[in-house]
């Protein structure tokens, strides 16, 4: 490359990069967030590990099951962070591409369309994959029912107060 590039045509990719810059930052607090989820579903997995062995039969039955329901738990999150990050590293690689492209003269549109579609298909499966994870806690979040205090069959039909 002999010729100088303009600063105008740099300023013009460098507004071509942010919006995927703003894309990266919004992937970056849905991994913070993931990986909080992780962290927490560890912590319960291995407190329960730890006091295992002084369950009662029926305790650790219930144990295991709530064991069983996080190691899912962690699978889940796992995948959604690869399919996260794999997107994060798509997004990378778009804007290193708009760069080279334009500075070296090469044709690069097709790649970079089909690189923001791996984005965007990336994307959408790991947020799937983090509704799946949130609709996996919400079971462990029941009441069980012989918890629960007893209650009249009247009082069951009645909401709540608020």
């Amino acid at each position: 490359m002999n010729e100088a590039v303009p600063v105008s045509a740099i300023a013009h990719l460098i507004q071509l990069a942010i919006a995927p810059v703003f894309l990266l930052a919004g992937i970056g607090s849905i991994l913070n967030v993931l990986a909080t989820r992780l962290a927490r579903v560890v912590d319960r997995a291995r407190s329960l590990e730890a006091e295992y062995g002084s369950f009662d039969e029926v305790e650790r039955g219930r144990a295991g099951a709530e064991l069983i329901l996080l190691d899912r738990r962690m699978t889940v999150v796992n995948l959604a962070i690869s399919c996260c990050t794999a997107s994060a590293l798509f997004v990378c690689l778009v804007v290193a591409i708009l760069f080279v492209a334009d500075l070296a003269s090469f044709e690069f549109g097709k790649v970079l369309a089909l690189l923001f579609i791996l984005t965007m298909v990336m994307m959408i499966a790991g947020l799937i994959l983090f509704l799946w994870e949130i609709r996996l806690a919400m079971h462990s979040l029941r009441v069980r029912q012989d918890a629960m205090p007893h209650r009249s069959p009247s009082a069951k039909r009645r909401s709540p107060p608020r």
